[in-house]
């Protein structure tokens, strides 16, 4: 995947939470666009999973050459 995908869905108006897929067949969620941090190279990204108690949330390194899919997904009824 593409850095540039990767922008696109987060700068979607209105947002729509989507899954990232990765080589390995695991997932990550990106529930809000101020959970992703993007590397200055554009390579390696960072999603944070948001949590009630901030210092136990996790965090997970990507690198975009690993992404199968980014998945859209359906918004709340």
């Amino acid at each position: 995947m593409t850095v540039d995908r990767l922008r696109d869905a987060l700068r979607a108006e209105p947002f729509r939470p989507f899954r990232i897929h990765l080589a390995d067949g695991k997932a990550v969620e990106v529930r809000h666009r101020d959970f992703v941090a993007i590397s200055p190279p554009g390579r390696t990204i960072v999603v944070f999973e948001p949590h009630p108690e901030w210092a136990d949330g996790r965090s997970h390194w990507i690198d975009l050459l690993l992404v199968t899919e980014l998945e859209i997904l359906p918004t709340a009824a």
